[in-house]
């Protein structure tokens, strides 16, 4: 893969795989409480992102980012939403629902695309309505089949659905934007660092060096994957980007099944193939999507 493209395709597979992979990490973190291994996380990560940005000598873009009030504002609400983001899925490991989660993941794109219409009045062809009605249809038939609601699944999509929303209002790199949203977390992140070291009876860094060299390494586990992506977004094209982005959610079901043998039903199989019918559907449209955004540019280039 010598080429640009190819090279950000090769960091958007090993990105999407370390995410798809990531529930093995937490497992190993079970015995901890969810609250205080996402605090780690976003200790570790300040200092993982602060240390890029001294590096690439863009320390200045992330005061820029927190420039005036309206800016922290934006910030604080994606970082709001990211974290909760991480605590569900964190939670999700330990209780046994990775499924449930990896199915939150598959949904994602298609709360994307609804969102983009409630939101931002983005029109949707036939080809996008169809699979929105169809992940709307599988998540009430798992509903009523399994009696419970997947809300696992429902939080997750939702949240980064919508801290994408959030995102757009941001004129930073990803990189940059994350670095600030995991600032502005980190004083909490302390203070319930600070309770659990002080009042419980077993806090987790410093007894073990197992666990303490884990959860450090959280900061990498967060950071990484992230720099990677962001390296191939620049140069891959959206479609491939979308279509290489579900080796996540698959890899997280495969984990879920297949390793932690958490269990699968009829009524998980139904709507998990009902979700990726609407995938495969949703992926060929906005595949042909552009490439016909790519023709119109190549003509408008010859005429």
């Amino acid at each position: 893969m010598g080429s640009e493209a190819g090279r950000g395709i090769l960091a958007m597979v090993v990105a999407c795989t370390v995410w798809g992979v990531a529930p093995l990490y937490y497992k190993l973190l079970a015995h901890i409480p969810p609250i205080e291994v996402l605090a780690h996380r976003t200790i570790w990560s300040v200092l993982f992102f602060a240390l890029v940005l001294l590096v690439q000598g863009r320390l200045g873009q992330l005061r820029a980012a927190l420039g005036d009030w309206r800016k922290i504002a934006v910030v604080m609400a994606a970082a709001l939403l990211i974290s909760t983001n991480w605590f569900v899925f964190i939670t999700s490991v330990q209780i046994g629902r990775v499924t449930e989660a990896s199915l939150g993941y598959y949904l994602f794109p298609l709360v994307a695309v609804a969102l983009g219409r409630l939101v931002f009045g983005e029109r949707l062809t036939v080809a996008q309505q169809l699979p929105v009605a169809l992940a709307i249809f599988a998540v009430a038939l798992l509903t009523w089949g399994l009696g419970v609601t997947p809300w696992i699944a429902l939080i997750l999509s939702g949240t980064f659905g919508l801290y994408g929303v959030v995102k757009k209002r941001l004129d930073v790199g990803p990189v940059v934007s994350v670095t600030a949203e995991v600032a502005l977390l980190a004083p909490i992140a302390l203070a319930v660092l600070g309770w659990f070291h002080t009042q419980a009876p077993d806090p987790a860094f410093g007894g073990d060096m197992v666990d303490a060299a884990l959860l450090m390494f959280s900061g990498v586990l967060t950071g990484a994957p992230l720099i990677l992506f962001s390296y191939a977004a620049r140069r891959v094209r959206l479609g491939t980007i979308g279509l290489v982005q579900y080796l996540n959610p698959t890899l997280q079901f495969l984990v879920a099944v297949l390793i932690f043998n958490e269990p699968f039903n009829r009524w998980h199989g139904i709507a998990f193939g009902l979700i990726w019918a609407a995938l495969a559907i949703y992926t060929v449209a906005t595949w042909r999507q552009d490439r016909a955004a790519r023709r119109a540019a190549v003509n408008v280039g010859t005429s």
